[in-house]
């Protein structure tokens, strides 16, 4: 019975989310009423307040869990530093993103909360394994942020094209696209 309703407890937190993914592709957070998460999600009012105290606080959770994501995928590969494992960390990144295409989607356009855009990309910059991956590659020291902040900046925007897109390339060939122009 408990496996029961926890299956059923992630099948509505999941249909809550869509809704919400699905009504910020054409409008802002702002914008986005409890009535219309529910109508969409054919759920109660009652039923949304079980889980979310409201919209933004689903907001949160759905941004707070990808960066958590990022953040255990960064550390897992901090001290991988060859080739090959560097290729595996970004065709796993690209894979996640590819798997929840519709929510990265949302989260890093017009309509998604630009607070978490850049959370998002400080997460990148900071990261030591980013850092010391991008100083490689750069000897002059003032240029080593430069470097990063422009990479980054242009991976995030590709990204979002490569996403708005329907992603076109398969996730193995835009990971070695990525790699090639920073080496």
């Amino acid at each position: 019975m408990e496996q029961k309703e926890n299956r059923k407890i992630r099948y509505t937190k999941m249909v809550i989310r869509d809704s919400l993914m699905e009504l910020m592709k054409t409008k802002s957070i702002l914008s986005v009423s409890i009535k219309d998460i529910c109508g969409l999600a054919d759920i109660s009012r009652s039923t949304f307040y079980a889980h979310y105290k409201d919209q933004y606080d689903l907001l949160t959770q759905i941004e707070e869990e990808t960066l958590a994501y990022f953040e255990d995928m960064l550390n897992r590969y901090k001290d991988k530093h060859s080739k090959k494992e560097t290729a595996q960390m970004v065709e796993e990144m690209l894979t996640y993103m590819a798997n929840n295409g519709n929510s990265i989607q949302v989260l890093l356009s017009e309509n998604g909360d630009l607070a978490f855009q850049k959370k998002l990309f400080e997460h990148f910059t900071n990261h030591s394994l980013v850092k010391n991956y991008f100083s490689e590659k750069q000897q002059d020291d003032e240029a080593k942020s430069y470097y990063s902040v422009f990479l980054i900046n242009g991976y995030i925007g590709l990204i979002q094209h490569w996403l708005k897109n329907g992603m076109p390339i398969p996730v193995p060939h835009l990971a070695k696209l990525l790699l090639k122009w920073v080496e």
